[in-house]
């Protein structure tokens, strides 16, 4: 997209010229893939683009003609993925559940294709459409994370097919929050009402986001969580640093940063707590804030005995859980605790506007989590999943034998070593 500071609707060739049926059909996987790589590319936004449109010429006419051709496109691509899974995971109650609220929302979408922009009416029906949509897809992270455990449960595990199911779920998830970015964007803008606890917001976008507070925020929640299981909480400190005086503020999504830094503040203090559980004293979780030319960068750092080096990948991994899997409904679940995603979920958080979330561990000591974020809105673009050639190609990877030696369980006794036949 080399659109610069306002959204046009993108110059695709399928879903504003095409019926319902035939989008669908492309969707649901009946049309040859060859034919669908040619059609249909998603159009990234960047933050600037988003808080340009939204503060200087908010229009909900452009933003309806771009979402009614842009929605279908988003949500078609990830449902072209969802049939490459296998066929024993796509078979699940809670997997085809998932699949049949993206059907229903994507035809709810297109039916707004021929409808005047125009009229006032219609773009009062396509915000209550959207509000609809975003209901519908609340509960789709632990309704495919139940989907996973019936799966797991059911059959045997190979480390291709989780290797699979890993790189859909990434670009599902990413997909999601990317599809969910677009709604809140225009319902927030266009509803009519103000939010009153954020009135300086643009939509979800808080163009002077001051990280610290967003930081005092999610510490807060966390230890009342902690307090209510554990009895006991560590404290925060806090200490920012930037070329200009503090606090640190940049173009954000107030609830985005908000939920990776929840995440990692409930990490950081069940492992404090569980490591210093003998002791009357609890050391504090550190936080540091660092605003640079390019990056803002937030570390989380705990002394909770931290983890094996080789245990790292697994804490991304919607395979790998070190807490019980919670059913769903269940509403006695540790407040700690839960599917095992939020890790990799806020991984994909940081990734949406081209951050990242990594994990320094030092197994006897503790963590250090770090966020990167962009410090420039124009640098701030949507990292969207598309589906294309080398999308497929990843599903069709096949175990290959390793190229390197893997040691065995068993060290070799050279006591009575005689060499080679």
């Amino acid at each position: 997209s080399g659109r610069a500071s306002s959204l046009e609707a993108p110059k695709h060739t399928g879903p504003a010229h095409c019926s319902t049926h035939w989008l669908l059909s492309e969707a649901r996987g009946q049309i040859p893939s060859s034919y669908w790589l040619k059609r249909f590319s998603p159009s990234p936004l960047s933050m600037k683009q988003f808080l340009d449109f939204g503060s200087i010429n908010a229009c909900e006419k452009t933003s309806f003609v771009f979402l009614r051709q842009e929605l279908p496109v988003r949500l078609s691509n990830i449902m072209k993925e969802i049939n490459l899974l296998p066929d024993r995971l796509l078979t699940t109650p809670s997997v085809q559940m998932v699949q049949s609220w993206y059907i229903q929302s994507l035809m709810e979408i297109l039916e707004f294709l021929d409808r005047n922009p125009d009229d006032h009416k219609v773009l009062g029906q396509f915000v209550d459409t959207l509000v609809t949509i975003r209901n519908r897809h609340n509960d789709v992270v632990p309704t495919m994370a139940q989907g996973i455990i019936e799966y797991k449960e059911a059959f045997p595990q190979d480390p291709v097919t989780n290797q699979n199911i890993q790189y859909f779920l990434d670009r599902f998830y990413t997909s999601r929050i990317s599809i969910r970015m677009l709604i809140n964007q225009h319902t927030l803008i266009f509803d009519g009402t103000a939010n009153p606890v954020h009135p300086n917001t643009i939509g979800s976008i808080d163009p002077h986001c001051h990280v610290g507070d967003v930081v005092q925020d999610a510490f807060h929640s966390a230890k009342m969580l902690c307090d209510q299981y554990y009895l006991r909480s560590p404290d925060l400190v806090l200490r920012e640093m930037s070329k200009k005086n503090p606090p640190v503020s940049i173009v954000y999504v107030p609830s985005h940063l908000y939920h990776m830094l929840f995440e990692l503040f409930k990490n950081a203090m069940r492992a404090t707590i569980e490591t210093h559980e003998s002791s009357d004293h609890l050391p504090p979780v550190h936080v540091l804030v660092s605003l640079g030319d390019e990056d803002v960068s937030i570390k989380v750092c705990d002394t909770g005995g931290g983890v094996p080096f080789r245990r790292i990948e697994n804490l991304f991994s919607y395979m790998y859980s070190t807490a019980p899997a919670p059913q769903l409904g269940e509403h006695t679940r540790p407040p700690l605790a839960g599917f095992g995603y939020g890790l990799p979920i806020s991984r994909l958080y940081a990734k949406y506007f081209q951050g990242d979330l990594q994990l320094y561990s030092m197994e006897g000591h503790g963590t250090d989590a770090v966020i990167y974020l962009k410090a420039l809105s124009t640098d701030s673009i949507e990292r969207l999943p598309v589906y294309n050639k080398t999308a497929l190609k990843n599903y069709q990877l096949r175990q290959e034998a390793d190229d390197w030696c893997v040691p065995s369980k068993e060290p070799l006794d050279l006591s009575n070593y005689k060499g080679p036949k």
